[in-house]
């Protein structure tokens, strides 16, 4: 039986592409700055993205780990979504590695907005931690794929320049959120300081993310990569996939994205699925399962026994999330699949 990985993009394995640029990368050791592709690629994503510098990490954890530790001093508080990625899915590293903790905000969405983060920023006192950063999520993963309207986020940093703070954004799925609104990801970032994003979800990678940013922060931001591991020698036979991943992968992930939707009108015809298609703007859709009488982890592992793997996320939540390794012929088998199992219940 076929079997159909819906769980997440980071299931995705390198094209072959990709693998033919790994055998014959040329390669040094990236700790002493003479990898020539991990050059390249560092070079290439501070290009695309509009700032000065560029720095590769083995993970997307490590490279919002180093911004966090770049932007604040111990003690400090970071200003960020309440389902956020940093705080959720990282395993406290802004308070282990950084020193700092979550002033975490409730949204409905996942997407901050100036006011409400105005209200939460506290400046140096007696009594209270002060306000070190700002950080977003574009897209939003708990949010379902959601993206920050560019006014929105605009005005998030520039009031937080106004104020002094410093502005991060974790963009694991940045390209997405590029694919979905037609903007580059340079006019999208331009105003935040730092950004992290993944080359080892939508772009296909099969190891890496990048984070960008002055060059007097990325500079620094290398000793910390080397204190949490991330000095990987020659590792240019990962950067050179990432290259591929940066140059040639976006293009494709609007069918991931209409791809994502067609599900979505599916599940919103099928009796005891909540979700509202409309929503759902790239590759990610989290429906709810409740009116079906089951549990999510119940719904996925009667959706397991049929050949698609797709992800719990709550007692009634489940996650989809397509890419490249899912085609359409798989998404419609995936489809017909959830039919059949709602409609046996």
């Amino acid at each position: 039986m076929p079997i159909v990985d819906l769980r997440s993009d980071t299931v995705t394995r390198p094209t072959p592409e990709m693998r033919e640029a790994m055998a014959a990368a040329e390669v040094g050791d990236d700790v002493y700055g003479e990898d020539p592709t991990i050059n390249r690629l560092e070079e290439r994503a501070a290009e695309i993205l509009g700032k000065e510098a560029g720095l590769f990490v083995p993970t997307g954890v490590m490279g919002n780990t180093i911004a966090l530790k770049l932007h604040t001093e111990h003690g400090q508080e970071i200003i960020c979504d309440s389902r956020s990625h940093i705080l959720n899915y990282e395993l406290s590293m802004m308070a282990w590695f950084a020193g700092c903790v979550p002033r975490a905000i409730p949204t409905a969405d996942g997407l901050l907005d100036w006011d409400r983060v105005k209200a939460e920023y506290r400046p140096s006192g007696p009594h209270w931690a002060s306000t070190g950063l700002v950080e977003v999520e574009n897209t939003h993963n708990v949010g379902g794929g959601t993206i920050y309207p560019q006014s929105q986020l605009d005005a998030i940093c520039d009031g937080a320049h106004s104020l002094g703070l410093p502005v991060h954004m974790d963009g694991a799925r940045l390209f997405n959120c590029a694919a979905a609104t037609g903007l580059s990801p340079r006019d999208i970032a331009a105003k935040v300081d730092t950004v992290m994003f993944c080359l080892s979800k939508g772009l296909g990678a099969p190891v890496g993310s990048m984070l960008v940013g002055p060059r007097k922060l990325i500079d620094r931001g290398r000793t910390y990569r080397k204190r949490l591991g991330g000095g990987m020698r020659q590792a240019g036979i990962l950067a050179a996939a990432g290259l591929i991943a940066l140059e040639q992968m976006p293009a494709r992930l609007p069918q991931d994205h209409a791809n994502a939707r067609m599900l979505a009108d599916v599940l919103a015809a099928l009796p005891g699925i909540a979700i509202d298609p409309t929503r759902v703007r790239t590759n990610i859709l989290i429906f709810d399962v409740a009116g079906t009488g089951l549990t999510a982890p119940d719904f996925a592992a009667r959706m397991k026994q049929r050949g698609v793997l797709m992800s719990a996320f709550g007692p009634t939540l489940v996650r989809i999330v397509t890419h490249y390794d899912a085609p359409l012929e798989a998404c419609r088998l995936a489809a017909d699949k959830m039919k059949e199992m709602v409609k046996a219940i």
